[in-house]
């Protein structure tokens, strides 16, 4: 299966569910919530849709009102969040591994596979030494080009097949060492391809590294799967990249006699 990141708009599209889903967007991405006003400007919507829309989502409980006014996402989202979780859970064999190794090691650790076109988090344990990533969740689809999972995953494509993705996905900027554009994402894929383990030194977040190396390859794009540990900086350069890469080899020959029948993109083992 080929990866597609260029899907034409269905032609019975529901424009008020996208609409509906843009207004979530909004508020979800300001700590603070929004006013029907702000919710309107930003989505390029009418204030009478703007409150249509909000009405109904605070009513299914997706939306919470403040006495201000202001909107903020509801309950609702966190019930969908945990049934996301379910759906890209990995088998039991799997979880014992990755607790193990977060465990051993105290680093936190990463799977990540390609969803719907784009690298993202499948699975995450957090080991003690690792500082808390709030944003590296199950889910989690941004920022491939910054982060050693996103780097081993586009590893496995094509030169063309990376360039539609940074095409249609961007590079964008998150710290002064974030590689933003592709001639040099190739140079750093190209850099680590020989010893296949893929690293970053501050390119996703200041102060911490973060190593990844492919598990499990396959024909499908979406059924390859990638392990991806986050250390800090200063413990990386103490480690030294050879102990690192040794280790992350380790990992995925675990994980990888750990998936047994296979871990894709379904809510069990196929």
């Amino acid at each position: 299966m080929a990866l597609d990141y260029d899907r034409p708009e269905p032609s019975d599209l529901i424009r008020s569910v996208s609409r509906a889903l843009r207004v979530l967007e909004a508020i979800g991405g300001s700590s603070d919530g929004l006013l029907a006003k702000q919710i309107a400007r930003q989505c390029g919507l009418s204030l009478a849709t703007t409150y249509h829309l909000v009405r109904t989502l605070e009513y299914e409980g997706y939306l919470i009102r403040l006495q201000d006014g202001r909107y903020v996402v509801g309950l609702a989202l966190s019930d969908r969040f945990r049934e996301l979780a379910a759906v890209f859970r990995a088998p039991d064999t799997v979880e014992e591994s990755m607790r193990r190794l977060a465990g051993d090691t105290g680093y936190s650790h990463f799977l990540a596979r390609f969803v719907q076109g784009r690298v993202a988090i499948t699975a995450v344990t957090e080991g003690r030494r690792t500082p808390h990533l709030e944003d590296l969740i199950v889910g989690f689809d941004d920022g491939a080009h910054a982060t050693a999972l996103g780097k081993a995953l586009l590893a496995t494509l094509t030169p063309e097949e990376r360039r539609r993705y940074v095409r249609a996905f961007g590079m964008r900027r998150f710290t002064r060492a974030t590689l933003t554009n592709p001639e040099a994402l190739e140079a750093d894929l190209a850099r680590y391809a020989a010893e296949g383990v893929y690293f970053e030194l501050g390119q996703y977040r200041d102060g911490l590294a973060c190593a990844g190396t492919l598990v499990r390859d396959h024909a499908d794009p979406a059924r390859r799967v990638v392990v991806a540990c986050a250390i800090p900086i200063s413990d990386a350069v103490r480690m030294g990249a050879a102990a690192i890469r040794v280790s992350m080899h380790q990992a995925a020959a675990g994980l990888r006699a750990a998936m047994d029948g296979g871990y894709g993109p379904g809510p069990v083992a196929l």
